[in-house]
């Protein structure tokens, strides 16, 4: 068969699922997953997908975004920004988010600190002067841990439908497999780097020498980075302008672990004091006497009736006054793990709470809700 007619055949059938796109997307969430870096830096951000879908990785503390486009990042900002359940239960980990306007080819101190760089699909984009000064700006004075680079792959072209030279309009290159690895061999041994090649977007069988449609060179950083090499090649201005910046509330903020504290705190001594009410109605022909707490079926009474092992840990009713002793509630697991430690939640609940006298037990008045 001819070849020509070889590849125009397999252009009508080729369909990446999911969108090619999507598998770069999930290369990269892939390589946080198994890395864990907390400081990731997206070049070329933008609509700022690739940041969405990393803001949900639990490792990333924080987020950053450069493009040089300010109206496409500015459109999607948005989807960024903190939700009201992000605020009505925090994070245990800080988040931040900050996208920035600038070129690759331009050092900022903002871009210092970054585990990884990603940069999917940029440097065919790059004008050749951009292009020279893109290493020495990544590799050089950002220097991560790791960088991803991803670029089409022009042995494919011929097997996509409608493309001629380049796939996109502002392309100013697409490299084959050899001349991209030959680029990111010569890169990394410059800067200390090793490098591996892979890829997204099979080709058809029996055509596998064409390699995969986005080609992509994972780098790592050989030896650390002292932080005299960094300050030496730190600028004394900033040159990208910040468009966008979220900071997510979370547990670490003191002020959202005690709202966090507090209404654990009364959620699980509201439960305690209704299991315990319920108990109590049995013995109001004698006002006077003390009902101590009996286990019933639910979760809350069974739960705490394996927590009471003394008198000092016993919720009681006394009077129109429920006593749930604060020991007691640093039992539950999420008000512990909440506090560490038992003075902690002592600290946080104060004037937040109505404790007894000596500080010991949360009171409810009866008469009130």
């Amino acid at each position: 068969m001819d070849k020509n007619f070889q590849k125009e055949e397999f252009t009508e059938v080729i369909k990446f699922t999911p969108p090619l796109y999507k598998q770069r997307y999930q290369f990269v969430k892939d390589l946080v997953e198994k890395y864990k870096p907390k400081k990731v830096a997206d070049l070329g951000c933008a609509d700022c997908r690739l940041l969405w879908m990393l803001k949900f990785c639990r490792c990333i503390e924080v987020l950053a975004g450069l493009d040089t486009c300010a109206s496409v990042m500015k459109e999607k900002m948005h989807m960024l920004s903190p939700l009201p359940i992000d605020y009505l239960q925090p994070s245990e980990r800080s988040l931040t988010v900050t996208l920035h306007q600038g070129s690759v080819a331009h050092k900022d101190p903002c871009m210092l600190g970054f585990d990884l760089v990603t940069c999917i699909e940029l440097i065919e984009h790059l004008e050749e002067s951009e292009l020279k000064k893109f290493p020495e700006v990544v590799f050089g004075f950002m220097a991560p841990s790791m960088v991803v680079i991803s670029t089409p792959n022009s042995e494919f072209n011929p097997l996509l439908p409608g493309v001629t030279l380049h796939r996109h309009p502002d392309h100013k290159f697409e490299w084959t497999q050899a001349q991209f690895q030959s680029w990111a061999l010569e890169t990394a041994k410059c800067y200390d780097y090793s490098v591996e090649f892979t890829g997204v977007g099979h080709p058809p069988t029996g055509m596998e020498n064409v390699g995969f449609c986005t080609q992509i060179g994972v780098f790592f950083r050989k030896y650390p980075q002292t932080g005299e090499s960094v300050q030496s090649e730190k600028p004394t201005e900033a040159v990208y302008k910040t468009v966008f910046k979220a900071v997510y509330p979370s547990l670490k903020d003191e002020k959202f672990l005690q709202n966090a504290v507090v209404n654990e705190v009364i959620f699980v001594a509201q439960n305690i004091k209704h299991h315990l009410m319920s108990k109590h109605e049995e013995y109001d022909d004698d006002p006077e006497r003390e009902s101590r707490f009996q286990p019933s079926v639910d979760y809350f009474s069974d739960y705490l009736r394996k927590l009471v092992v003394d008198q000092t840990m016993e919720p009681f009713v006394k009077g129109n006054e429920v006593y749930i002793p604060l020991v007691t509630i640093f039992s539950f697991p999420k008000v512990n793990r909440l506090c560490g430690t038992f003075e902690k939640l002592c600290k946080l609940i104060a004037g937040k709470v109505t404790l007894s006298s000596d500080g010991s037990a949360v009171v409810f008045n009866t008469e009130y809700e």
